[in-house]
């Protein structure tokens, strides 16, 4: 406060100086208020600067200070002094100078971290994309109408007329906002827009996938509330990134329950401290894994599938368990094997699409268990799960859409090579068989499929893996006009690039 004094009367003395100097005639009193209450407010912008100041800092120089404005034109003499000051205009407010002053937008908005990054500087941007050719090299490839040609749910790209397509090209957004909260983006630029002309279809369409913030808290951030568009939680590999399985599709089983994998809704996972460890060492390892999505975990969602609207206000209720075991103890021939075992269950009202417009006036039961077991590959692996329940399915003899069985699962072995001039590699077969229906096309048709498939992965360098397999296929065609089972002979290739 004396230094800020000195500085005001210092100023005054050099305001004072050049009349008397000069020989001109005085300032009059309302002047001299006028230019006292201007000094006041330009020392007290400098008293709160030098309090906002990180460290200590040479005063700024007189002459900055000393300079007067120009002199206003006198005031009337009938003036009184208080009327000359109460002219005078308050200090001008600095962002960030002082506690007292009102907080700017930025400090609303702007989330810092321990080491004071702001929450947009720590997202980061990652993905995929897949670019894909299939050929049916023998078989049902086209069938007179009403019969069923050899075709797919999991990849419309299989047809007779079809050669490269991109399956996925995936955007991933992600990052903490604050130590507790957390969000994740992901568009899909793949997607596909049918009945645009003629009843084709237009490729390259963007549509969103994930869209959701997860609140951590509790000991080592172990429970978990994830809010807005993500997986269900039913079926490992559901759970399993696209980018991350070793086979081209999921099976048609374990993906009729919740086909396109998400719904919108609000979910919780409980990981304990000893599940993420083994999981960590996991991943350190390059072993793919379904993703964090908990060792437990309960969640109600809207229950018609992604994107689409709900129509029954019922909530779809799903509950998953799943434990990693480490059998280390099981002697040397198990060093460093890791066995996964694990369950879900699923209650919900579904509606099917008719083709006739809309959707079902009527909900049908759609009720599913499924359990699965995983023995990482180190080097030998397995993986199988297998479902049953109840479902929307059309009954060709009634011409109606009835609630009826389901059942179905795979059995997936692989072998693990790390290191060859080839680079990794990852050689497996698998088989799948599905009986029921397909709740997610018109008129939720029956589906009967049988499929033994092999393949290999391959990773030249890091970015890319290339994935080759032959297929020898029995399908029911998706389409409640068409009957019988096709048959045929696929060979697949998928180049896929991470960055």
């Amino acid at each position: 406060m004396i230094r800020g004094q000195g500085i005001a009367v210092a100023a005054l003395a050099l305001v004072a100086a050049p009349a008397s100097a000069t020989g001109t005639r005085e300032p009059t009193i309302a002047e001299l208020q006028r230019q006292i209450d201007e000094l006041k407010a330009m020392v007290e912008q400098l008293k709160a600067a030098q309090r906002a100041a990180p460290a200590p800092s040479a005063p700024p120089p007189v002459a900055a200070v000393a300079t007067p404005p120009a002199p206003a034109a006198p005031a009337a003499p009938s003036a009184p002094v208080q009327a000359a000051a109460s002219t005078a205009q308050p200090p001008a407010q600095t962002a960030g100078t002082s506690a007292e002053q009102t907080p700017t937008y930025e400090a609303y908005v702007t989330l810092q971290d321990d080491e004071g990054r702001p929450w947009h500087e720590r997202l980061q941007l990652r993905g995929y994309t897949q670019l894909r050719v299939n050929e049916i090299i023998a078989g049902d490839a086209t069938a007179p109408p009403g019969i069923s040609r050899l075709r797919s749910v999991q990849d419309a790209g299989i047809s007779d007329r079809n050669n490269f397509s991109f399956r996925r090209i995936r955007l991933v957004i992600q990052g903490d906002i604050s130590d507790d909260l957390s969000v994740y983006l992901q568009p899909d630029f793949a997607s596909a827009v049918n009945n645009q002309s003629v009843g084709e279809r237009r490729e390259g369409f963007l549509q969103l996938r994930d869209a959701y913030a997860d609140w951590s808290f509790g000991k080592n951030k172990e429970w978990k509330l994830r809010f807005g568009q993500s997986k269900v939680p039913f079926g490992w590999e559901n759970m399993q990134s696209s980018g991350s399985r070793v086979p081209l599709d999921r099976t048609d089983a374990i993906n009729s329950a919740v086909p396109g994998e998400r719904d919108l809704g609000i979910a919780g996972y409980y990981t304990p401290s000893g599940v993420k460890r083994i999981w960590k060492r996991l991943a350190d390892d390059g072993q793919k894994l379904f993703g964090n999505y908990g060792a437990f975990s309960l969640a109600a969602f809207n229950g018609q599938g992604t994107n689409r609207t709900e129509t029954n206000n019922d909530l779809m209720l799903v509950a998953m368990a799943t434990m990693p075991i480490e059998l280390d103890g099981l002697g040397s021939a198990f060093q460093g094997q890791v066995l996964e075992l694990g369950g879900s269950g699923m209650l919900n009202q579904f509606q099917p699409e008719l083709r006739s417009g809309g959707v079902s006036p009527q909900s049908f039961d759609d009720n599913r268990v499924v359990v699965h077991a995983i023995l990482y590959p180190q080097p030998f692996g397995l993986q199988a799960e297998w479902t049953w329940g109840r479902g929307p399915e059309f009954d060709s003899t009634t011409g109606t859409i009835q609630e009826k069985p389901l059942s179905g699962g795979y059995i997936q072995a692989m072998y693990r090579v790390r290191q060859s001039p080839l680079g990794p590699f990852i050689p497996f077969g698998r088989w799948q068989h599905y009986r029921g229906g397909w709740k997610a096309a018109l008129n939720a048709p029956r589906l009967e499929t049988d499929e033994f498939e092999f393949g290999v992965e391959f990773q030249p360098i890091q970015p890319l893996e290339l994935t080759l397999t032959y297929s020898h296929m029995k399908r029911r065609e998706a389409d409640e006009r068409r009957t019988g089972q096709a048959e045929g002979d696929l060979l697949r290739a998928q180049l896929q690039w991470n960055y």
